[in-house]
């Protein structure tokens, strides 16, 4: 009789920040011979195109409790219990060995069903501030792995610091070799994430444009960008002369960012994992909006290290931004200190180190 594989769970909301550390211990588990199953709903879909073809996805109800208007907020507890109820159902027909919940509200109905289930659980949090799904489920799982460190946790919560796992085509280009900034073309990555991109929409293109001549006629962009701003941002680069490539999101930004001299990021924790495993120099805007401020915990580490430079929203315009580009591109030997600091940050195994904690919590489970 073959030995049963050992089925991993996972859920996750519907962000890339959410998504790629799944994707990240999806791809390792599948190594390991677990079978994988994924849980989201279908704003999260949408980001499963790089997960392997051999990852059972499978859409859920659930509902957030901050959007929407008054019927929407009624109906939420409906559409969760539903969830709840659904995803109960096919964990007592599939028995997994273990639930890891990734974040946001579609996490909501595994990791209940789990908990219900008493079947063995854990949630990993991204940021330095714990979000709201798992800051609710903190006491009711068997562990909270860390992807930045220190997080804020509840009193009494002991975290485990295991890092952010990163997509495979990142982890193929850590420590990638830096070519610091010179007399020779050169790469600025802008990366804005889903949320709060538009600002940098705004500032980004004219703080580059007002850089001077000598290193503008050496630059080549590539700017992710909202949808509705692609034209727009396009159009003013253009204009300015300027060879840019704007795309609403980039399949390729760890190849984008190996070879780019300096990052202008949001700081998001896949973000500053991907900078740390890649080793680039980075200016980071944290998005003010953010539960809690977490991205400004989010950069605190490379901040610190010496490997970025913060604009708080308060204080960014394009004549502040331009002064921190030109800091960067005209000091080649402090760009390269910067990239080897980033380094430093880095924890290019977390994948390894959070299947390790998933395993012990599945194995433990089964004692």
């Amino acid at each position: 009789m073959s030995r049963r594989q050992p089925l991993i769970v996972m859920a996750a909301g519907g962000t890339g920040g959410h998504m790629f550390p799944a994707q990240s211990l999806a791809e390792h588990m599948l190594r390991e011979g677990w079978r994988v199953k994924l849980s989201t709903d279908a704003r999260g879909a949408r980001y499963t195109g790089g997960f392997p073809h051999t990852t059972r996805i499978e859409q859920i109800a659930s509902a957030s409790f901050a959007r929407g208007g008054v019927v929407a907020k009624i109906a939420a507890p409906l559409r969760i219990a539903g969830g709840v109820i659904a995803a109960m159902w096919r964990m007592i027909r599939d028995r997994p060995d273990v639930v890891i919940g990734f974040g946001g509200y579609p996490t909501i109905p595994a990791l209940a069903a789990a908990w219900i289930l008493r079947i063995p659980r854990a949630v990993h949090e991204q940021n330095g501030v714990l979000g709201r799904v798992n800051r609710a489920f903190a006491s009711r799982v068997d562990a909270v792995a860390c992807g930045t460190w220190p997080t804020d946790l509840p009193e009494g919560i002991e975290g485990y610091h295991v890092g952010n796992p990163v997509r495979g085509a990142v982890a193929e280009r850590a420590g990638a070799g830096y070519i610091p900034p010179g007399d020779y073309p050169m790469s600025i990555l802008v990366i804005g994430g889903s949320q709060g991109a538009r600002i940098l929409s705004d500032v980004v293109p004219p703080a580059i444009a007002s850089l001077p001549m000598a290193i503008l006629r050496n630059i080549r962009v590539s700017h992710q960008a909202r949808a509705e701003d692609l034209e727009r941002v396009g159009a003013y680069y253009a204009e300015n002369g300027i060879d840019a490539d704007v795309q609403e999101f980039f399949r390729d930004v760890p190849a984008r960012m190996s070879e780019a001299q300096l990052v202008i990021s949001r700081a998001g924790a896949s973000s500053i994992a991907d900078l740390s495993v890649i080793g680039r120099p980075s200016i980071l805007i944290p998005y003010a909006a953010a539960a809690g401020d977490h991205q400004t915990a989010n950069a605190k580490g490379l901040k610190e290290a010496g490997a970025a430079i913060i604009v708080p929203e308060s204080r960014l315009d394009h004549t502040a931004l331009a002064q921190q580009i030109e800091t960067v591109m005209t000091h080649p030997d402090g760009a390269a200190q910067m990239a080897q600091a980033a380094l430093g940050c880095g924890i290019p195994d977390a994948t390894l180190q959070l299947a390790q904690l998933v395993e012990h919590i599945a194995q433990k489970g089964k004692g």
